[in-house]
């Protein structure tokens, strides 16, 4: 189920920086939230739109998503496969408020929803005179179940 009243505070920020919600731009917001941890390529979310609004362009939906990480809505995240994905901003996160685990045997990605680089940005903005803006994070790895799968790969060899 979609949370409107997010819905409609994107609507509200696209209409303060002079933009519509479009059909389009809804449904493109629309497959954001339905899929909110699945870190989404510009193509998956144009495949999930096609299915609510079947005459919606692929170009259509990388515009929606440019406009969407201009106005902080979204953030661009980059794994080691090379796509581009995006991630919703929770609401009122100065910056992006969550990291990642990824995972480089599966893939899998975890998300991590604490701001662990306050000090960090603290120490680069006294000692290096840098305001920071934003920050990403991404521990990479392997995750428990890719462990677990190891250690009985390995005893079963054993």
């Amino acid at each position: 189920m979609v949370d409107q009243a997010y819905v409609k505070k994107i609507k509200a920020q696209l209409h303060q920086a002079g933009f519509k919600l479009t059909p389009q731009r809804e449904a493109t917001v629309v497959s954001l939230l339905q899929n909110e941890t699945g870190h989404l390529s510009a193509e998956e979310v144009y495949l999930l739109v096609k299915e609510s609004t079947p005459d919606i362009g692929l170009a259509t939906v990388y515009r929606t998503l440019e406009i969407l990480t201009e106005l902080n809505i979204v953030n661009k995240v980059s794994f080691t496969d090379g796509l581009i994905r995006y991630d919703l901003r929770r609401e009122g996160a100065q910056h992006h408020f969550h990291h990642h685990l990824q995972c480089l045997q599966c893939g899998k990605i975890q998300e991590v929803y604490e701001d662990l680089l306050h000090d960090v940005e603290r120490l680069v903005e006294q000692q290096y005179h840098f305001q920071v803006q934003d920050h990403k994070l991404t521990f990479q790895g392997i995750c428990a179940d890719c462990q677990r799968r190891n250690r009985e790969a390995k005893a079963k060899q054993e």
